[in-house]
């Protein structure tokens, strides 16, 4: 067995991501990273492919995002709950299964033809994400020594980065690959030639939302049979200081509720910046090709997956608070060039915040339950919940530029960064009341 690490005349020693016994488990929970990016990101094809195929205004077009941040918000609390009493292998299978149930509905919405069918089949399959987000994010965190929990989700999230990358290019393939005519010829279109179009570009969504329920199906019958210890089994502890407290409110453990606090600012800054760094950059720099200003927002996203994987690798060696206060304070610096200069530097600046945002989620995820024991799947639901920042702070940035111009609506995530800033440095640490009683009674001398 690996031991933790300890301090030795002042440096921490190096440690493993995980231990042996729990690759395999360790694995098969990495795969549902890499999984529910997809989901996610698929949203970004649906919301232009169902608008053309239903003749939807952008207004209500944009109940994609609402159905699905919707079903993630609605679901997060009662996963936690629910994972209280069945676990987290239980928990994971029931996510997969109503993932699988969601994407399948996709077939009856395209023969149906029905918009609400399709926020329908959204939301379940976003329920089912939103509990293998609860119960996966902690669960990589006890596959192993404690000391390496936030490099180990660090690991695991980078995989959701590459999800994130492939999904578009996967969708504009198989979603978007039909013919697409121009409004004038649409318009010129008799009623049956529409209905047939329409017919066609909803029909087209089945065969990669089958696919994804039966990707669901096989890696819940590997995990059904796989041996994945569960927290509650004192063999899967790897150190005494992940049992914590057996009792009290959620609501009471300070750093948690600071830590849902930055994870709604870091959310709703991440998605913000990511929607207008196309908009930006043709603000910055006028004339800019609309295919340019994309491939400004492709090196935004390529800088998010690098930064998971370097992000992972460097926490070895910086302890993981001062790494979330690093990166929190360099995304701080690129807002602030992107508020107040001009030209090609804020755009670079821009793009340079994806890098930054890499580690920040995880990061933030995994102090945020650090020492809270039995409460963790309830911490963790919350967590999850914040997730619905990002519904927000895009909206207002949005509104802000309307009102003046995009640039001035950096400030927006610009203040985001303040509170992780102070969340890296000192707001992540639990109360010395709360460590003293997660630590064994011979060790708790030391912190009176």
């Amino acid at each position: 067995m690996t031991v933790p690490a300890r301090v030795v005349a002042g440096k921490s020693q190096s440690i493993p991501v995980t231990e042996r016994r729990f690759f395999v488990p360790f694995v098969l929970i990495t795969t549902l990273f890499f999984l529910w990016a997809f989901g996610v990101n698929l949203n970004d094809i649906l919301i232009p492919h169902l608008k053309k195929a239903f003749g939807l205004t952008d207004f209500q077009s944009s109940f994609i995002q609402v159905a699905f941040f919707g079903g993630y918000f609605l679901a997060a609390f009662p996963a936690g709950r629910v994972m209280e009493g069945i676990g987290y292998k239980k928990g994971i299978l029931a996510g997969l299964l109503l993932c699988a149930v969601g994407a399948l509905l996709f077939i009856p919405a395209a023969s149906s033809r029905l918009y609400e069918f399709f926020l329908f089949a959204l939301f379940v399959m976003a329920c089912g994400q939103s509990f293998l987000e609860v119960a996966a994010n902690p669960y990589v965190t006890i596959l192993g020594p404690p000391a390496s929990a936030e490099r180990r989700l660090n690991f695991a999230q980078a995989f959701n980065a590459v999800g994130a990358v492939l999904s578009p290019l996967v969708g504009r393939a198989l979603i978007l690959g039909g013919t697409e005519y121009p409004p004038s010829q649409i318009a010129g279109m008799s009623a049956a030639q529409l209905d047939a179009y329409r017919t066609a570009d909803a029909n087209s969504v089945k065969g990669p939302y089958v696919i994804m329920a039966g990707i669901f199906v096989v890696v819940g019958v590997l995990i059904q049979f796989a041996h994945l210890p569960d927290v509650r089994d004192p063999a899967a502890a790897p150190d005494a200081i992940s049992v914590g407290p057996s009792s009290g409110s959620v609501f009471s453990h300070a750093h948690l509720v600071r830590g849902v606090i930055a994870q709604f600012f870091y959310v709703g800054a991440q998605v913000g910046v990511a929607s207008f760094v196309i908009r930006y950059a043709q603000f910055s720099v006028p004339g800019t090709p609309a295919k340019m200003a994309a491939l400004y927002l492709l090196f935004h996203q390529s800088g998010f997956m690098a930064g998971r994987f370097i992000g992972s690798a460097m926490m070895k060696k910086i302890a993981a608070p001062r790494l979330l206060s690093l990166f929190a304070a360099a995304s701080l610096l690129c807002a602030m060039v992107a508020c107040l200069a001009s030209g090609l530097v804020p755009v670079y600046a821009v793009v340079l915040i994806g890098f930054f945002h890499s580690i920040m989620f995880p990061t933030i995820f995994a102090l945020s339950i650090k020492n809270l024991g039995p409460l963790t799947k309830r911490g963790s639901s919350l967590l999850v919940m914040a997730i619905i920042g990002g519904a927000f702070f895009p909206a207002i940035m949005g509104r802000i530029s309307d009102a003046s111009s995009i640039q001035r609506a950096f400030v927006v995530p610009l203040l985001c960064y303040i509170f992780i800033l102070y969340f890296g440095l000192s707001g992540y640490k639990p109360s010395d009341a709360l460590r003293m009683e997660c630590l064994p009674p011979n060790k708790r001398g030391a912190l009176t």
